[in-house]
C-alpha cells in the first residue's frame, strides 16, 4: 500500500500548494482510505497520518474550520501513539499552522514550541524552522510584537538555509501583517512584493488571495483611510476584488470571507453600508461551522455594527 498512499499524498500536497485544494482533498482522502491504523505499522501508516494533517489544511481553506481542527488533533493523537519523532514533529508543526489559520495564538505557540524542541533534539531543521516562524507569529499576537518579528525573521532565514522554497509566500504574508501592526506599512508592502515574486517563480498560489487582500489593507494604512486620495482607495478596492476573485476561483471560502470583510470595511467608510452588509451577510450565511473562530466572530461583529 505504501506506493499508493505516497502517490495520493504527493499529488494532494502538490495540488494544495498550487491552489487546487478541492482536487487536493480528493487525493488525500483516497490515501487515508487505503490504510487501517489497527493493521498497518509501517511507512504506509505514517504516510496516511501525514495526509490527515494535510487534510486539515484543505478543510480550513475550503471553509470548514471545525473539521480542520478535528483532523489536525486526530493526526497529532495518532502520531503520539507511534513514537516516531519525525512524524510527530511534522504533525506538531502542521497543527500549529492550522491554529494559526484560525488565529488561536496560544495553541499555535504551544504546538510550535513542541515542534521546535523535538526537531532540535533529533535534528529536523525544516520542521524546526517552521516551528520557529509560527512561534514568532504567536508571540506577536500575544502582545510581544517586536520579539515575534525577530523570531519570524530568524525562522525564515533558517528555512531558506534548508534550501526549501515552499511556503515562503504564506510566511512572508504573515510577517507583513506583523509589520503592519508595528506601523511599518511600507516594510509590509515590500514583504508582500517578495511573497508575490515567490508565487510567480514557483506557482505556489494557495496564499495568493491573502497577498492581494493584505496589499489592499497596507495601501489603506500608509496614510489612513480618511487621508487617502480617491485613487488610493480605488487601488485598495482593486486588490480586495482580486482577492475575492482568486478565492472564489479556488473555492477558498475562508479567504473569501477575509476579502469580503476588508471590502465591507472600506465600503462602510465610503457610505455604502447597505451594499457592504449585503455582501458580508452572503458569505457569512454560507458557513455552517466555525462560529467561534476569529474571522467569523469579526464578521458577525461587523454585521452588527453596520445594521
Amino acid at each position: 500500500l505504501f506506493p499508493y498512499t505516497t502517490l495520493f499524498r504527493s499529488r494532494g500536497v502538490t495540488l494544495s500548494l498550487l491552489g487546487e485544494v478541492s482536487a487536493s482533498l480528493e487525493h488525500l482522502e483516497q490515501a487515508i482510505a487505503l490504510y487501517n491504523p489497527d493493521r498497518h505499522r509501517d511507512r504506509s501508516l505514517i504516510s496516511g497520518i501525514a495526509c490527515r494533517s494535510q487534510e486539515a489544511h484543505a478543510l480550513w481553506f475550503l471553509g470548514q474550520p471545525d473539521r480542520a481542527l478535528e483532523k489536525s488533533n486526530e493526526a497529532l493523537s495518532l502520531n503520539q501513539k507511534l513514537s516516531r519523532p519525525l512524524s510527530l514533529a511534522q504533525a506538531l508543526a502542521m497543527g500549529a499552522s492550522v491554529h494559526q489559520y484560525v488565529r488561536d495564538a496560544r495553541t499555535c505557540k504551544a504546538q510550535a514550541e513542541a515542534a521546535v524542541a523535538l526537531s532540535t533534539e533529533h535534528g529536523f531543521p525544516f520542521w524546526e524552522a517552521i516551528g520557529t516562524i509560527l512561534r514568532g507569529w504567536a508571540l506577536a499576537e500575544m502582545n510581544d510584537l517586536e520579539a515575534g518579528i525577530v523570531e519570524m525573521r530568524r525562522g525564515l532565514a533558517a528555512l531558506r538555509a534548508t534550501g526549501a522554497e515552499c511556503l515562503r509566500p504564506y510566511y512572508l504574508a504573515l510577517l507583513a501583517e506583523l509589520h503592519d501592526q508595528a506601523g511599518q506599512a511600507q516594510e509590509g508592502l515590500n514583504l508582500l512584493c517578495e511573497a508575490q515574486a515567490a508565487v510567480d517563480r514557483n506557482g505556489e498560489r494557495w496564499w495568493q488571495a491573502e497577498i492581494y487582500r493584505l496589499k489592499g489593507e497596507l495601501v489603506l494604512k500608509q496614510r489612513g483611510v480618511e487621508g487617502l486620495p480617491a485613487e488610493s482607495r480605488s487601488e485598495a478596492e482593486t486588490f480586495f476584488r482580486r482577492a475575492l476573485d482568486t478565492a472564489r476561483s479556488q473555492r477558498a471560502r475562508s479567504f473569501e470571507l477575509r476579502a469580503t470583510l476588508s471590502l465591507a470595511r472600506l465600503w462602510r467608510g465610503q457610505g455604502k453600508g447597505a451594499e457592504a452588509r449585503s455582501r458580508l451577510a452572503d458569505i457569512y450565511g454560507w458557513f455552517s461551522e466555525g462560529f467561534e473562530t476569529a474571522d467569523l466572530q469579526e464578521a458577525r461583529a461587523l454585521l452588527g455594527e453596520i445594521s
